[in-house]
């Protein structure tokens, strides 16, 4: 069934989509490609520096992201590896993680007024396909790594929620349960 790209919009948390594991794109095509044009506008929009398909409600796996390259918004210890235009990472795979792990404040997109500290490896390599379907490689490290392995957690129907340190998940608790109750959950 083709996907409405105008029907897109930021879900919330606890909408199930975002807790299922995203299936692989067989391929790029058009409508892939105009539903990651949908994808950054939105993530522009929301002032985010990454926006995942489960977050827009369809099971892909694929992300967008734009981590600005003066490293604003950086809640790493180190500076970030910068993106220099925003990107598109279908079927992204990532390896290599750089020791040590790090925690850092993170938020999410489908958990507004929710942040929390998340341990992180400071830098990752990915592996994924591009707009045109040419696969592609790279390695980061500071916010950009941190990004993409948060929208890959996306992927795999992990949230923030999962990761954070305990006492973050404690100090996020109301603000949780209001998701929660506004969704008619509990």
């Amino acid at each position: 069934m083709p996907v409405d790209i105008s029907s897109l919009t930021i879900v919330d948390y606890p909408t199930p989509a975002l807790r299922e594991k995203c299936l692989p794109l067989a391929g790029v095509d058009d409508e892939v490609r105009a539903v990651a044009r949908r994808m950054l506008e939105i993530m522009v929009e929301a002032e985010g520096l990454g926006l995942a398909a489960p977050q827009v409600g369809l099971p892909w796996r694929l992300f967008v992201c734009h981590v600005p390259e003066d490293g604003s918004r950086s809640a790493a210890s180190e500076p970030p590896t910068a993106t220099l235009a925003p990107q598109v990472y279908v079927n992204p795979v990532l390896r290599d993680p750089v020791a040590p792990v790090e925690n850092a404040t993170e938020g999410c997109l489908s958990l507004p007024e929710i942040t929390g500290d998340v341990p992180r490896s400071r830098g990752i390599t990915i592996d994924a396909i591009d707009l045109e379907g040419r696969p592609f490689t790279q390695t980061a490290s500071g916010l950009l790594a941190r990004c993409w392995q948060h929208e890959v957690d996306h992927l795999d129907g992990i949230l923030i929620l999962d990761r954070m340190t305990h006492l973050s998940r404690l100090r996020s608790r109301a603000a949780i349960r209001a998701l929660e109750r506004a969704a008619g959950v509990r």
